[in-house]
């Protein structure tokens, strides 16, 4: 029905706008399929009338113009639908261009692809476009990948689009089963290589951060609408940061296994060498940073606090139960 619908409205659009002279509805009727199956002239009033208030909801200028008759046409003139030239500066040619790089692991990859290929048709030199754009310019060796290869993306980054309710199963790096969970997606995140989906949790009647990779199943739209109101984006951000453990609330030490954890060294406020291949690392501790030390497995010892170190300890224990 969708499809059948969106080719309709195509039709309509290209019949509008391939006219130099208005179209009455009779003309429109014989001219596009689905209106000539219409059962009755009534049905046809109803479908064309929706379709031209979605085109123009869409941004499609519709002319309703009186002929010398008191005939009704309608026409779309293509300077009234035309764009303005796209005019851009190297820094965001170089922007858009490594923007749609990030995205070629994930389902907007076709999507970027394509809108490049239309600028660059149209003279716009974009970043990766050889000599033309990046004269006496050094390359970089380097290209931004964001990763999403969560089954759980494609549809939450649809449920965040267009307002949707979900529900899926959620397992806590801390539990053995996962658990059914009610959002209103607002938004997603990468932080630190994975992918975070902040919402309001409708059965918890509060905010929650949602890691996808600990997401089970199918991710499942839910009608209606949401009940909560979207907050500002920079502070749904904040959020997911917080949550991830980017804000820090005090510091951590731990023992890091030598030639290991960059990660965690990149964060240290402080580094010593304790021999034996072990260094000792003082870094900031916040909400989340159980989780990520976990991810080291055996090459991290938490000393203190020894609510940190308590922490991780059940989470190890959650992970060897399965």
């Amino acid at each position: 029905m969708a499809i059948a619908k969106a080719e309709r409205l195509m039709n309509l659009a290209l019949c509008l706008l391939g006219t130099r002279r208005p179209l009455t509805k009779r003309e429109l009727r014989s001219s596009i399929e689905a209106y000539i199956e219409a059962s009755s002239d009534d049905s046809f009033n109803r479908m064309f009338e929706r379709d031209k208030d979605d085109l123009r909801e869409l941004g499609l200028v519709i002319e309703t113009v009186e002929g010398i008759e008191g005939d009704i046409g309608y026409l779309a003139r293509r300077d009234s639908n035309r764009l303005p030239p796209i005019t851009l500066d190297a820094e965001e040619a170089a922007a858009l261009g490594l923007a749609a790089k990030i995205w070629q692991q994930a389902r907007l990859a076709g999507a970027a692809s394509g809108a490049l290929q239309k600028l660059r048709a149209a003279g716009m030199p974009l970043a990766g476009d050889g000599a033309d754009y990046d004269a006496g310019q050094p390359h970089s060796a380097l290209e931004p990948r964001i990763p999403a290869h969560e089954a759980a993306f494609e549809p939450l980054m649809l449920a965040c689009r267009d307002r949707r309710p979900v529900v899926f199963d959620y397992r806590k790096s801390n539990a053995a089963r996962p658990e059914q969970r009610q959002v209103e997606p607002w938004i997603l995140e990468c932080w630190r290589g994975h992918w975070y989906v902040a919402g309001w949790d409708r059965e918890r009647k509060a905010e929650r951060v949602f890691r996808l990779s600990r997401i089970t199943g199918k991710v499942r739209s839910r009608q209606g609408a949401f009940t909560a109101p979207v907050p500002d984006h920079v502070t749904v951000r904040e959020t997911v940061e917080s949550w991830a453990g980017e804000t820090a609330t005090g510091t951590a030490r731990i023992r890091l296994r030598a030639e290991h954890g960059y990660p965690l060294r990149a964060r240290a406020l402080t580094i010593r060498d304790l021999g034996d291949g072990w260094d000792e690392l003082e870094i900031p501790n916040g909400h989340g940073l159980d989780a990520w030390l976990v991810e080291f497995g055996p090459d991290v010892v938490v000393l203190e606090p020894a609510e940190l170190r308590a922490e991780v300890i059940d989470r190890l224990r959650a992970v060897a139960k399965g």
